[in-house]
């Protein structure tokens, strides 16, 4: 299983960016998705999950400004970011738990990460 996201790429405070990513092949079930980041020098840190019923989770920096959504016909994942801060410069990377068969365990995979940079 891969995840290839992408959508990344240099914007100036205030702006927007959509990143996808995609589950690159059919599986028994997609169960929780998500978006993390990391930003130089720090650990990676929770940006937003979604779950398979859509219920959704956000860290509290970008409450109002970030919105996740998903796909489950496309196994993609998505993070729309408005009103972009110099402060969410890092690289963003998805996750998906999966589940190969039913009754299975949950399996957990990581996106290569794409790079985001706002500058001020």
């Amino acid at each position: 299983v891969q995840l290839q996201a992408s959508g990344g790429g240099l914007v100036q405070a205030g702006e927007s960016l959509r990143l996808s990513c995609a589950v690159s092949r059919s599986l028994f079930s997609i169960n929780d998705m998500g978006w993390y980041r990391q930003a130089p020098g720090k650990q990676r840190e929770l940006v937003a999950t979604i779950t398979i019923g859509g219920n959704t989770n956000y860290a509290d920096s970008v409450k109002g400004r970030f919105t996740i959504s998903r796909d489950n016909t496309k196994k993609t994942v998505y993070l729309q970011m408005s009103s972009l801060k110099p402060e969410d410069t890092a690289v963003y990377y998805c996750n998906a738990q999966v589940r190969y068969y039913s009754g299975g365990r949950l399996n957990d995979y990581w996106g290569q990460g794409t790079l985001v940079t706002v500058s001020s």
